[in-house]
C-alpha cells in the first residue's frame, strides 16, 4: 500500500473538494480567447527524487506551483472550464517533470478509447502539452495522454503550419483512474528537448489541454479559439523558472538486426534473409541534430491502404517511414493546407520534395537503401535541413543518391522567407540526373487573421545518354483572411508542362488554376448544433494558352454538432475537357467537353460512444454517364483493449454504349492491445479493381523506450489465380541505447 505523504495529501484533498465546483474565482462571463491575455507559469527546482507511479504523492510536488485556470474552446467558447484541472511542472538536472489532476465528478469514468502508440486523442479524454524551448514556433513538442497511457507526440514547425506527427520520444508516463478523475505523471529526459541552455532566462512558450470526451468540451491554458490547435505557439502562454538546465550529450544509437523468410511466385530467387543495420542521432548544438542511418530497413512499416482512382491524375500515398517522418517539417515546399481549412491545394496536390522517391518503386516496393544522413534543426534565425541517401542496385533498379537542402529564416515576426535544392543522380552505369530548386516566402499576420503563401520553383537535369533537360517552371500565390466568423481565400498557381521534380510529386502539370472560397462560421443555439459552416468555392483550370480544362463551381455546408460528430453536405456544377481518352476500370472516357453535376453528403459520428465511424454518399453524372459512390467505416470499440475497423469504398460507373463497371474496396483492421507497450494488429484489404487481397499481421512488444520487437507477416494475393504474389514474415528487434 502507498504512503501518501500529509504535504501532498492537503493538496490533492483540497483539489477533489474544488472538483465538485466550477473553478473557483473564475469569472462565468465569456473571454474572447483572441483578445485575452497570455498566461504566465513557473516552473520550480525538485527538492527531491520523484517516483513516477501516477499518484502524486512525493512531497516535491507540493512546492510546485499550481496551473489550475482553463478556458474552453468548445462547446462555449471563452468560458471557464467545467471541471478543475490542476497542472505541476518540476525540474532537475535529469528531467521535466509534469504532474496533472483532471478531476471529475463522483461516478463518471473518463473515456479511454485505445492504448495504441500515436491514437487518434479526439476519440477519448486527453491531456495534451505543448513546449517551444526556443519560443519562436520552430521547434515545437507537443505531447497528448489518454487515460490509459496511450500517447500521441509529436514536432512542428512554422507556428504549427507544419505538423509532423510521426516524431517519437523517450519518455517514462505513469496514469491512474480514480474515483474523481485521473491523474498523469511525467518524466521527458532534457535530452529528448531542444533548448538554448547558454541563455541567461529560460522562457519557453507553453500551452495545455484538456479534453472530456463524454462532454465534447476541449478547454486550454492559454485562451484559445475553435480553430487554433494547441501547438500553434503564437497562441500559448510562458512558462519561465527553468534555470540551470543542463542538455546532457544527445547522443544515441539505436542498432537493429533482423530476420526475413520471403516466398510467394514473384519472389522464386529468395531465400533466408538476415540483416543488421545502425541509426545514430546527435545533439551537434542545442538545437541542430544530426541522424545517420547503414543499412536502413522499413519491414515493420504498415502496408498502404488501397484507393480507388476515379480521375486522370495520379494518386498520392502518404510517408510511413520513422526515418523519413521525423524533422519532416523543415524539408516542406510546395502546396500546404489541413484538414480544417479550404485553400485549394495541399501536398496531395504539389510537393518539392516527395521521400517516397527514395528507397521505393514507383508501385511502392522496397528498394534496398544503403544509408544516409541528416542535419535539421534551428541555427540562430534560420532553419536548416540536409539529407543525403544512397541506395543500391536490385532488379532493373539502378543505384540513386539523393540531395536534399533546405533552409528558411524569419527576418520580421510573422514573415518566412525560405529556399531550396534537391538532386536525383544515376551512380550506376547510367548518367541521368534530376534537378529542383526554388525560393518560398510565407506571411502571417494581424493577429494571425492574414495568411500569404508563395512559391517559385523550376526542375532541369540531364537524360541517360547525357543530353540536357530544359528549365521548366512552376508559382503560386496565394492570400487568405479567416478569424473566428469569416473564411476567405484565393490562389493562383502555374506548372509548366514538363515541370518534373525528380524527388517530388505533382499531381496536374502544363496548367494555370486559379481558386477562391468565400464562407463564414457562426456558432449557433440550435440544438445539438454547435457551429455551422455554409461555403462557396471555385477552381479553374486552364492550359498554358488559356484554354478552359477544368471548371468546379460548388456550394457546401459543414455541420459541427455538440456531441462532437459533423456532417457534410456539397453540390458541384463541373465542366472538363478532356483531350486524351482515359480509362476507368475497362470503360473509355472519350476525348470531348463534359459538363455535369455531382454532389456528396458525410456524416461522421461522435467519437465518444463505443460504436462509431463514418458514411458518405457521392454521385451524379460522370463524363457522359452516371456515377455513384457509397463508402464508409465502422468502427467498433470493446472496452479499450480491442478495436475492429471496418471499411468499405463502392463505386459503380456507367457509360452510354459501354455499360457499367463496378470498383470496389474492402478493408478490415482489428486492432488488440495488451498494454501501451504490447500491441498487436490484423490488417486484410481487398481491392476488387486489381483482384488482391492484401493482409498484414503485426506484433510489436516496446520493451523499452522507442525500443521494439516486431514480428510482421505481410502478404498479397492474387485472387483470380489463386496465388500468392508476395509473402514476407519478418522478426526485427531494435534497442536505443543513450549516452
Amino acid at each position: 500500500m502507498t504512503c501518501i505523504r500529509p504535504s501532498a495529501l492537503l493538496v490533492l484533498s483540497m483539489g477533489s473538494l474544488l472538483a465538485l465546483v466550477p473553478q473557483a474565482g473564475v469569472s462565468q462571463t465569456p473571454i474572447d480567447p483572441d483578445a485575452a491575455r497570455r498566461p504566465l507559469a513557473s516552473a520550480a527546482r525538485a527538492i527531491g527524487p520523484i517516483d513516477v507511479d501516477g499518484i502524486l504523492d512525493d512531497a516535491t510536488w507540493a512546492t510546485a506551483p499550481v496551473i489550475d485556470e482553463f478556458w474552453q474552446q468548445k462547446p462555449d467558447a471563452g468560458m471557464p472550464a467545467t471541471e478543475r484541472t490542476e497542472v505541476r511542472i518540476l525540474f532537475d538536472d535529469e528531467h521535466l517533470y509534469v504532474g496533472a489532476e483532471m478531476m471529475d465528478q463522483p461516478g463518471y469514468q473518463p473515456i479511454i478509447p485505445t492504448l495504441q502508440r500515436d491514437p487518434n486523442t479526439r476519440d477519448g479524454d486527453a491531456l495534451g502539452l505543448m513546449f517551444d524551448p526556443f519560443l519562436d514556433g520552430k521547434t515545437v513538442f507537443t505531447f497528448f495522454f489518454n487515460p490509459g497511457g496511450a500517447v500521441r507526440d509529436m514536432q512542428t514547425s512554422d507556428d504549427g503550419r507544419i505538423n509532423n506527427s510521426a516524431w517519437d520520444a523517450a519518455f517514462e508516463v505513469k496514469t491512474r483512474v480514480h474515483d474523481s478523475g485521473w491523474t498523469l505523471e511525467l518524466a521527458i529526459p532534457w535530452s529528448q528537448l531542444r533548448f538554448d541552455a547558454s541563455a541567461e532566462e529560460q522562457i519557453w512558450g507553453l500551452n495545455m489541454l484538456r479534453r472530456i470526451r463524454r462532454k465534447n468540451e476541449d478547454a486550454t491554458w492559454a485562451p484559445m479559439d475553435l480553430r487554433w490547435q494547441i501547438y500553434v505557439s503564437s497562441r500559448g502562454g510562458r512558462l519561465t523558472g527553468l534555470d540551470g538546465l543542463r542538455p546532457g550529450r544527445n547522443l544515441s544509437v539505436k542498432p537493429f538486426v533482423l530476420a526475413a523468410e520471403p516466398s510467394g511466385e514473384l519472389q522464386t530467387d529468395a531465400g533466408t534473409e538476415f540483416d543488421a543495420g545502425l541509426d545514430l542521432k546527435y545533439g551537434i548544438t542545442p538545437g541542430i541534430t544530426l541522424d545517420l542511418t547503414a543499412n536502413t530497413d522499413f519491414s515493420q512499416v504498415e502496408v498502404d491502404q488501397e484507393q480507388v482512382n476515379l480521375t486522370r491524375f495520379s494518386l498520392f500515398f502518404p510517408e510511413k517511414r520513422e526515418f523519413f517522418l521525423e524533422n519532416a517539417g523543415i524539408f516542406q515546399f510546395g502546396d500546404q493546407g489541413n484538414r480544417q481549412t479550404r485553400s485549394g491545394a495541399t501536398d496531395r496536390d504539389f510537393t518539392l520534395f516527395y521521400s517516397r522517391r527514395i528507397g521505393l518503386s514507383p508501385e511502392g516496393g522496397p528498394l534496398p537503401i544503403l544509408g544516409g544522413g541528416r542535419v535539421t534543426g534551428t541555427a540562430g534565425p534560420l532553419g536548416i535541413g540536409v539529407l543525403n541517401m544512397q541506395t543500391r542496385t536490385k532488379s532493373d533498379f539502378g543505384a540513386e543518391n539523393f540531395t536534399v537542402a533546405r533552409v528558411r529564416g524569419e527576418p520580421t515576426p510573422g514573415l518566412s522567407l525560405g529556399g531550396i535544392f534537391v538532386n536525383r543522380m544515376e551512380t550506376g552505369s547510367g548518367q541521368a540526373d534530376n534537378r529542383s530548386y526554388g525560393v518560398d516566402a510565407n506571411l502571417q499576420a494581424m493577429n494571425g487573421y492574414l495568411l500569404v503563401q508563395s512559391y517559385l520553383a523550376a526542375t532541369e537535369g540531364t537524360t541517360a545518354d547525357g543530353a540536357p533537360i530544359e528549365r521548366e517552371m512552376a508559382g503560386r500565390i496565394s492570400v487568405g483572411w479567416r478569424d473566428p466568423f469569416w473564411e476567405i481565400f484565393t490562389l493562383y498557381r502555374s506548372f509548366d508542362d514538363e515541370f518534373s521534380p525528380g524527388v517530388g510529386f505533382v499531381r496536374r502539370r502544363g496548367m494555370r488554376h486559379g481558386y477562391g472560397t468565400v464562407g463564414v462560421r457562426p456558432r449557433v443555439d440550435w440544438p445539438g448544433v454547435l457551429q455551422l459552416n455554409p461555403y462557396v468555392e471555385g477552381h479553374v483550370f486552364t492550359d498554358l494558352g488559356g484554354g478552359l480544362q477544368t471548371r468546379l463551381s460548388t456550394a457546401g455546408l459543414d455541420l459541427d454538432f455538440r456531441d462532437g460528430g459533423n456532417a457534410r453536405l456539397d453540390v458541384t456544377d463541373r465542366y472538363e475537357r478532356v483531350d486524351d481518352s482515359f480509362s476507368v476500370r475497362g470503360l473509355q472516357v472519350a476525348p470531348g467537353r463534359y459538363d455535369f453535376v455531382e454532389g456528396s453528403l458525410a456524416y461522421t459520428f461522435s467519437g465518444a460512444r463505443p460504436i462509431g465511424g463514418r458514411l458518405n454518399v457521392s454521385g451524379g453524372e460522370y463524363f457522359g454517364g452516371d456515377r455513384r459512390s457509397v463508402g464508409g467505416s465502422f468502427l467498433s470499440r470493446f472496452g479499450h483493449q480491442l478495436l475492429l475497423d471496418l471499411s468499405i469504398n463502392h463505386n459503380e460507373i456507367e457509360l452510354p454504349g459501354q455499360g457499367s463497371t463496378t470498383a470496389d474496396v474492402f478493408g478490415a483492421k482489428l486492432d488488440l492491445f495488451f498494454s501501451t507497450t504490447l500491441l498487436t494488429s490484423a490488417f486484410v484489404q481487398y481491392n476488387e479493381a486489381s483482384e488482391e487481397v492484401v493482409t498484414n499481421l503485426r506484433f510489436r512488444w516496446i520493451h523499452a523506450p522507442l525500443s521494439d520487437l516486431y514480428i510482421v507477416l505481410t502478404e498479397r494475393r492474387d485472387t483470380a489465380a489463386n496465388t500468392v504474389l508476395d509473402r514476407f514474415l519478418t522478426a526485427k528487434f531494435t534497442k536505443l541505447l543513450s549516452f
